[in-house]
């Protein structure tokens, strides 16, 4: 994209005097983001990192990690016998330029084989411009269109200006495994609570966030880093709802084990017309136990005295909602006995908070125009139902009977995230057909 504003223009000619990424850099991310790798092929361990080899102590010997007897070092081993291995990883390089806060990402290929030593190579892939005020413009290279990974770069291609809805891609918020420790930072980002640490946050996230959000500023400076991270990784920003909620909450130094649930039970005791100023229900002792007592409360009384008006609002919701997502309906995918599917009818919000006895229907998850709810089942009852966030192309949630895991948790975890791309396929050809 070529630049046309005025701020565009500076951002280009301001990247283009940037001083490029040194060998030490490229130095620093070869000795830290990479793992260790070794493998065992014909009776030997083959270290990846020294190219040395040797036998084994036992000929049964089979493990997950061993020690190279050469370089010493631990090595993670490779599941597959193959000749060529290959890992990618991210690192990042923070400094700043004419008032500008930069994080420039760096994407590191570490390209192995037996018997030889590694090759690296390195391109910059990104640059985030945060300007005072936080605003962010992004500079990338581009990536294959035709390819399910979002982040499948086209290394030959040279960084460019991207519109503003940039920070709505999954490229974004790419997390870095390391970032270079020499920080040059702005004085307002000081003053405002940064000193070293990132929380394991992306970095232009959690700059570009200290410099515009008081909320996010307050929270590091108070040292609440779980509330921070919850709070810059969720999506629909509940913590500026419920604020004096939380302002209780760390006053009190009171710890929420599951930040999701949480919300839930501050949306239920809305519903109820709770206090939420009161100490005492804000920061209950069993968090758990006390969420699902109204949830249980909630679903009684709405059976009791709304069960007419609630079938009217299930057909009215059902309109809407098959207007909103109904370019996912059909979509299903079964692995090891379980069936992962689309729900499709608000009725099936009802059933599935009744099975799990959760609040996927009480507190109308299917209201939500960022979700996509599913269901997964076996033998065609449900097991666990998943959030997924359309904005973030991930996993919001995971949850079982009364919001616990069930023993298939991992596996249905694994099964939708190698099957997001469908939803993000279909989302691509709606987008389309619209415009």
């Amino acid at each position: 994209m070529k630049p046309h504003t005025a701020i565009e223009k500076q951002i280009v000619a301001l990247s283009e005097s940037l001083a490029p990424i040194t060998p030490e850099m490229h130095s620093w991310a070869e000795q830290t983001i990479f793992l260790k790798w070794g493998v065992l092929s014909r009776g030997k361990f083959h270290c990846l990192d020294c190219g040395n080899s040797w036998k084994p102590e036992s000929e049964k010997q089979s493990v997950k990690f061993t020690k190279c007897t050469a370089c010493k070092g631990k090595l993670k081993m490779h599941g597959c016998n193959q000749v060529h291995f290959k890992e990618i990883e991210y690192s990042t390089v923070v400094t700043c330029l004419s008032n500008f806060q930069i994080v420039r990402i760096i994407c590191s290929t570490k390209q192995m084989k037996k018997n030889c030593l590694p090759a690296y190579s390195h391109t910059e892939v990104m640059q985030h411009w945060i300007n005072p005020k936080g605003e962010v413009r992004t500079m990338a290279i581009s990536t294959n269109v035709f390819s399910h990974a979002y982040d499948a770069w086209q290394y030959y291609s040279p960084l460019e200006i991207r519109p503003k809805d940039f920070q709505n891609s999954p490229k974004y918020r790419i997390n870095p495994y390391r970032v270079y420790p020499r920080l040059k930072m702005l004085p307002v980002l000081k003053r405002n609570g940064f000193k070293t640490a990132f929380y394991d946050l992306a970095p232009q996230v959690l700059l570009s966030s200290l410099l515009k959000d008081a909320i996010a500023e307050t929270l590091l400076k108070t040292g609440q880093i779980s509330w921070l991270r919850y709070y810059l990784k969720s999506a629909d920003q509940q913590i500026m709802r419920n604020w004096q909620a939380v302002k209780i909450c760390l006053k009190r130094n009171y710890t929420v084990s599951d930040f999701g649930i949480w919300e839930d039970y501050m949306e239920l005791l809305r519903w109820f017309k709770k206090d939420i100023t009161s100490a005492l229900l804000v920061c209950p002792v069993d968090l758990h136990l006390e969420h699902d007592k109204l949830v249980e409360r909630k679903q009684q009384l709405q059976r009791k005295k709304y069960l007419k008006q609630m079938r009217a609002e299930i057909e009215k919701a059902q309109n809407l909602y098959v207007e909103e997502k109904k370019q996912f309906f059909g979509l299903c995918f079964s692995e090891a006995g379980i069936t992962i599917s689309v729900l499709e009818n608000v009725s099936e919000f009802m059933e599935e908070g009744d099975s799990l006895k959760h609040c996927v229907f009480t507190n109308e998850y299917f209201k939500k125009k960022d979700s996509l709810l599913f269901s997964a089942r076996i033998d065609n009852k449900p097991i666990e139902t998943i959030e997924v966030s359309l904005s973030k192309m991930e996993v919001a949630q995971c949850r079982g009977l009364k919001n616990n895991n069930s023993k298939h948790h991992k596996i249905i975890l694994s099964l939708m995230k190698r099957n997001l791309y469908q939803i993000s396929s279909r989302l691509k050809k709606e987008k389309k057909e619209k415009s």
